[in-house]
């Protein structure tokens, strides 16, 4: 066997022996020594601000003092960590606190069912609920949606790559165009993308020949995430609301990654005022540990004892440390800390955006923000914006890294530089942050540039 001594002995053990499918290593190649708040330390003693931060799991940042405390504490009262979906205390405090947070019109009578540890279990268990409630039906989702890397939940996904070779994904999945105002799927924008795609989906639900039966459920991110931080227009998602509440179809949020606090408010759909049927969430609710949860309105209890389990929905340090982490959002500002500091990433962007026309787009809500890279040497759309630009997108991220920061790509041709930060990120880390970032585009532009 191999002497492990240095970071890169660790690195190619990793290489040696994990699968091919493993992902953010080939992005990021470092191995963590120690961590906190939002810099990681590697076993060389470098350090990195962490702007992926669990992609988006961290919501307070790595071990931070609540969290760690929380683990102590549930350890040192020998609360057992493991219980299926046997009550505890610690249990019924934890449900608490998140229906503490719900709407007024879902916190005295929703329902929630712990699902195993990843989102995509609660995005599975969220479609077996609607289809129990409404006997079946086709699924609505939108082009450009992640909902998880299980089989159903890439059916409900737009992400063609990843399930081209899977066979027996969900059927009667349909997809309906995202208000995308900067690539408009109509090819018109000035505005009009939101208007024309709510229009678009009514009448398809008015349409007796549109093909598609009577769905079972729609299922959106008010923001899309992996799809490149593509925020919904508040006023589409009223519209949708809307249209699926007079149809009496169940609107499913994904708040898997928007939710607990990372667009400025607890909920990601309370920016558009409205009131999901079902509500996904995952990533931050474990405040740091594995969780996944449905919650959901009382009338669409409607499934069997069983219908969903898993072995892994009792884990109680993630109750622990998601009732700190729900806990301290509540009782600190955190909420008004991550407008505050998602007006000093927009200033800054959206001056780098007119210093370089590199950078396409810059978009999002709250702290979960995206900069689209273009080609201003290459063809234009319809709408007149360059084509989306991966290979620069890469180069600024291979700068970040090497300059100290980590942030993750996304969006269509992976040419989406996106920021999720930890939602305590302070005044002077976003500084840095953006200080780094701005260094980085200059030295990928100029060595791009240079190249053509």
């Amino acid at each position: 066997m191999m002497s492990i001594s240095t970071q890169q002995d660790y690195l190619q053990l990793q290489g040696e022996r994990e699968s091919q499918a493993r992902s953010y290593p080939r992005r990021f190649p470092l191995v963590i020594h120690k961590a906190k708040g939002m810099i990681i330390t590697d076993m060389d003693g470098k350090s990195y601000y962490d702007c992926l931060a669990g992609a988006g799991t961290l919501a307070l940042g790595h071990n931070h003092d609540v969290v760690v405390e929380a683990i102590k504490k549930t350890l040192d009262q020998q609360i057992p960590l493991h219980t299926l979906d046997l009550a505890t205390p610690l249990k019924v405090e934890f449900m608490n606190e998140i229906f503490a947070i719900l709407p007024d019109e879902l916190k005295h009578t929703a329902k929630i069912q712990f699902c195993g540890p990843t989102g995509a279990d609660a995005v599975e268990a969220a479609i077996k609920l609607v289809k129990n409630a409404t006997k079946g039906g086709a699924i609505l989702a939108f082009q450009g949606a992640y909902h998880g890397s299980t089989q159903a939940t890439l059916s409900m996904s737009g992400n063609l790559s990843k399930k081209a070779n899977l066979q027996s994904l969900l059927p009667n999945v349909h997809f309906l165009p995202f208000p995308y105002e900067y690539r408009c799927p109509f090819g018109v924008g000035n505005g009009k993308t939101a208007e024309i795609s709510a229009q678009y989906i009514e009448n398809l639900l008015n349409d007796v020949e549109s093909g598609i039966a009577e769905p079972c459920g729609v299922i959106v991110e008010t923001v899309q995430g992996e799809g490149g931080s593509i925020p919904a227009d508040i006023q589409w998602l009223k519209e949708l609301r809307r249209i699926t509440a007079e149809r009496g179809i169940p609107l499913i949020i994904d708040e898997v990654q928007t939710g607990i606090g990372r667009t400025g408010k607890m909920f990601s759909f309370e920016h558009a005022g409205i009131v999901p049927d079902v509500i996904v969430c995952s990533k931050a609710i474990g405040g740091s540990l594995p969780m996944s949860v449905v919650i959901y309105k009382e009338e669409l209890d409607q499934w069997q004892p069983g219908a969903h389990t898993g072995t892994f929905r009792g884990n109680q340090l993630g109750m622990a440390t998601g009732l700190a982490t729900l806990a301290y959002i509540r009782e600190n500002r955190v909420l008004d800390n991550v407008n505050e500091r998602s007006k000093q990433f927009f200033e800054t962007l959206n001056r780098l955006q007119e210093k370089y026309e590199e950078i396409g787009d810059v978009r999002g809500r709250g702290l979960m923000i995206g900069v689209e890279l273009v080609d201003p040497r290459g063809k234009v759309d319809r709408l007149g914006h360059y084509l989306p630009n991966g290979q620069l997108a890469s180069k600024i991220q291979d700068r970040c890294f090497a300059n100290g920061l980590i942030i993750e790509s996304g969006g269509r041709h992976s040419a989406v530089l996106r920021f999720l930060p930890p939602l305590t990120i302070t005044a002077s880390e976003t500084a840095e942050v953006l200080s780094i970032f701005e260094k980085s585009v200059m030295e990928a532009v100029e060595e791009s540039r240079v190249a053509h």
